[in-house]
């Protein structure tokens, strides 16, 4: 029992001790932020779910990029398609949350939803993204 609730509790922790840490040092801790994309079937689309992104402040800011070729499989099928994908930034200990959000409300039955981790960036744009997100 000791084991996993320390498990569970490791994210937390972890969170706290890299804001601590950015805190004294004040410099930017790797992976405090991340981009998020998801793809979209259209421009609707796309504009309906960033601006749910935004109505429940899970994001700073949601790119919409124009539309682009996909070429996937589906089904056992090569399948080619134009998509808009949205560029999502916001804290890393949001994207579970982003993630749970957007399949509820995304037509696809199994939407793209990947991030990535924020290396290294203009600490001004940062604390922005920490104004504009709310802490968990």
């Amino acid at each position: 029992e000791v084991v996993t609730l320390s498990l569970l509790m490791y994210p937390v922790l972890r969170s706290l001790a890299l804001q601590l840490h950015s805190a004294i040092t004040g410099s930017y801790i790797s992976g405090t932020h991340s981009i998020a994309f998801i793809n979209c079937l259209n421009e609707q689309i796309a504009k309906d779910i960033a601006r749910a992104i935004m109505d429940k402040k899970l994001a700073a800011c949601v790119n919409i990029l124009p539309k682009s070729s996909a070429l996937y499989f589906w089904k056992g099928e090569l399948e080619e398609s134009t998509e808009i994908l949205l560029l999502v930034k916001t804290r890393t200990s949001k994207i579970g949350e982003l993630s749970n959000y957007v399949r509820s409300i995304h037509p696809f039955e199994i939407p793209e939803i990947i991030s990535l981790p924020i290396d290294q960036g203009n600490p001004l744009y940062f604390k922005w993204i920490e104004e504009s997100v709310p802490r968990d």
